[in-house]
């Protein structure tokens, strides 16, 4: 028997899975500060080997749709199954500025044609420049890309194809589960994979440092719930502004959270509780 499902918010992942492939965009701002973020809705748009081209499906809101507005240019690195956490790690919601492969275990390289950085641990990687842009209505943004250079491990390039496929082992997107929870595929056996980051996350990414942050200033500041992450990173780059600091470190930011009473239990307030 066969049974219509309602197609309701989110159902290209929770109702039809859509096996899609793991890559993590990179990107420069308009400043020159590196974004990288992981995307799926990644397919082939013209296979010509004359005008080779690619679709990216975005936010329009993202850091990443932002930049490649304003530079034309991004990189599509497919990730292996073995740095699956750390793809998951780009995918949290930084402030804006922040290069996420700061916090993970991948090599940023240079490029070959494009000024946005590869990453040393990815086999194959694409690199495009605008083509075209689609802002659909109250939706994603789409980019049409130019593919510039298809480079990959140069070992991989004379493989057989069926060889090439196992060495690069390659997972696929299986769809996630109340936006904090990632299934992926490897080799036939399914993994789990969470982000950490509650459903309203995104507006962590509204967030703009105006000051340098040690890294384990920012990874605290991540633990601050999103609707006030802003309220608190004014707080405290203010704060070590007026101790003479020219950066935040962990300590200062527990001084300011210490004096002005900022626990756990204040911040639970604001974080959402779980049904049931």
């Amino acid at each position: 028997m066969k049974k219509e499902a309602k197609i309701k918010p989110f159902w290209y992942s929770d109702i039809w899975l859509f096996p899609k492939l793991i890559t993590i965009i990179t990107t420069l701002d308009e400043q020159g500060r590196i974004n990288a973020a992981p995307y799926s809705h990644i397919m082939q748009y013209d296979v010509m080997a004359k005008n080779p081209r690619l679709i990216l499906g975005a936010r329009q809101d993202s850091h990443t749709f932002t930049n490649i507005i304003a530079t034309g240019e991004f990189v599509v690195n497919c990730v292996p199954a073995q740095h699956l956490d750390d793809m998951m790690e780009t995918a949290r919601f930084y402030p804006e500025g922040v290069n996420e492969l700061e916090q993970t275990n991948l090599t940023m390289i240079p490029s070959l044609h494009v000024k946005p950085p590869s990453i040393q641990e990815c086999p194959q990687i694409a690199e495009c420049t605008v083509d075209e842009i689609i802002r659909l209505e109250k939706s994603s943004g789409i980019v049409i890309g130019k593919i510039k250079a298809l480079v990959f491990d140069e070992k991989l390039i004379d493989m057989p194809r069926e060889e090439r496929i196992r060495a690069m082992n390659l997972p696929v997107g299986l769809g996630d589960e109340s936006r904090m929870d990632y299934f992926h595929g490897v080799n036939y056996e399914i993994t789990k994979h969470v982000l950490g980051e509650p459903p309203d996350a995104f507006k962590g990414g509204e967030v703009q440092l105006g000051m340098t942050w040690t890294d384990d200033a920012l990874q605290t500041l991540m633990t601050i719930p999103p609707g006030v992450r802003k309220m608190v990173t004014e707080q405290t780059e203010t704060f070590a502004r007026e101790k003479g600091d020219d950066k935040v470190t962990l300590a200062r930011f527990q001084e300011l959270a210490d004096e002005y009473g900022m626990s756990d239990e204040f911040f639970d307030r604001f974080r959402k509780k779980k049904a049931g």
